[in-house]
């Protein structure tokens, strides 16, 4: 339990900071930064893990079960694609920390919904405690939201009046602020509605088998699931099988949207800065530190056993908003908002972790209740709704 705990946190922990060496690269536009990223990401690091860590690859997507589910799984995957290409947009306009936040919350919330409309209704006590989770989400989306708004009417005002209060008249309208706020608040909300195709994808993937092959639990086996253990591998590499096609196929989508806006920009002379060498590391650690996250949570859930995706959903998705919130505040993302701002962010992380927290009781209800011979379904479905590592896999971008 303690070694899957800890795992749980370092998986939580590095997706929190992944983004973070993007914000030291030098004679590198936002495009070369985003598109190299992108390339290592989504298909340098997840083909190289693959291929170095699992055994028998192409008979576990050559079978006939696993390759009838590949074309859901890569449509889905483009949207997703799309979403987490909005992320970065977003990060662009209102840093880390308020992206994070917001993008995350947009996913925990229509991700634990959506599971509603294809299922019935869990039992009572688990769809109100879901609700009540789902209330404190939302609640700190917008908190998060408004401090977004009240941060960026500070930044505006001090750039315009100067830091001794004289007006400064070459600084920018305060309305441009606001816009650029406004625009990134709702890119990033849009970009977590369209990342929910990762559940989708990952829900596919996972799906039972229909042959009768149970696990050691009495339960169906999933199509993936039944491919990587027949080939030698262990139970917590699934996470990994599942994830090489939905990184390839929404990384296609960012690939060929970064290299229009790299010839757009007329930036592709910038690869070849003398910095080149140190930027390359740089975001290489970004792309390891992305990846590994998700592998080292689907490790972490397996180490902890019946309770991996309540308690590691928990411990992962908590680490992450956090980590990703004060590294924010330390690079010094909110250093011009006033204390009203930062108070209201505070409340707004508050009140997410909160309803990840309960949103996570609810699944050991549910649980407890399958136990005890509840034969009903129960619609939410934790590993599904939540951030998986890749329905937690958000863009960033250097914000000044």
């Amino acid at each position: 339990m303690v070694e899957g705990i800890v795992w749980a946190l370092f998986a939580g922990l590095m997706l929190g900071l992944y983004a973070i060496p993007g914000k030291f690269t030098s004679d590198f536009k936002e495009e070369n930064t985003w598109g190299l990223f992108f390339m290592l990401t989504m298909f340098v690091v997840p083909l190289l893990a693959t291929f170095l860590i699992m055994k028998g690859v192409g008979e576990i997507y050559s079978g006939d079960a696993v390759r009838s589910a590949l074309p859901q799984m890569i449509f889905t995957s483009v949207l997703w694609g799309i979403g987490v290409m909005m992320w970065g947009k977003a990060i662009h306009h209102i840093g880390v920390s308020l992206g994070f936040s917001l993008f995350i919350g947009t996913v925990i919330l229509v991700g634990s919904l959506l599971p509603f409309f294809v299922d019935k209704l869990p039992e009572t006590s688990v769809l109100t405690t879901v609700l009540v989770g789902l209330a404190f989400v939302l609640a700190g989306i917008f908190l998060n939201g408004a401090a977004g708004i009240i941060r960026e009417n500070d930044e505006a005002k001090l750039k315009k009046d100067g830091p001794d209060g004289e007006a400064d008249g070459d600084a920018p309208e305060g309305s441009e602020s606001k816009k650029s706020m406004s625009a990134g608040i709702a890119i990033a909300v849009i970009g977590g509605l369209l990342a929910t195709g990762f559940s989708f994808a990952n829900a596919v993937g996972n799906a039972k088998n229909e042959v009768g092959i149970l696990n050691a639990d009495g339960e169906a086996k999933g199509i993936m699931e039944i491919a990587v253990t027949e080939a030698g591998n262990p139970v917590w590499m699934v996470a990994l099988a599942v994830m090489l096609p939905i990184f390839l196929s929404g990384g296609v989508i960012m690939a060929g949207y970064f290299g229009w806006q790299i010839s757009s920009k007329k930036a592709w002379g910038s690869f070849r800065t003398p910095r080149f060498p140190k930027n390359f590391l740089l975001i290489l650690i970004m792309a390891f530190f992305h990846y590994a996250a998700s592998a080292v949570f689907a490790y972490a859930a397996f180490k902890l056993g019946a309770v991996g995706n309540t308690v590691g959903y928990a411990i992962f998705n908590t680490a992450c908003v956090v980590t990703a919130i004060l590294s924010g505040l330390i690079v010094g993302e909110w250093k011009l908002a006033s204390g009203k701002a930062k108070n209201m962010l505070y409340m707004g992380l508050t009140c997410m972790v909160i309803g990840v927290l309960v949103i996570a009781y609810s699944k050991k209800l549910s649980d407890d209740a399958k136990a005890q011979g509840d034969k009903s379904e129960v619609a939410l479905t934790i590993s599904h709704a939540g951030l998986l590592f890749g329905d937690t896999i958000p863009i960033g971008a250097k914000t000044e």
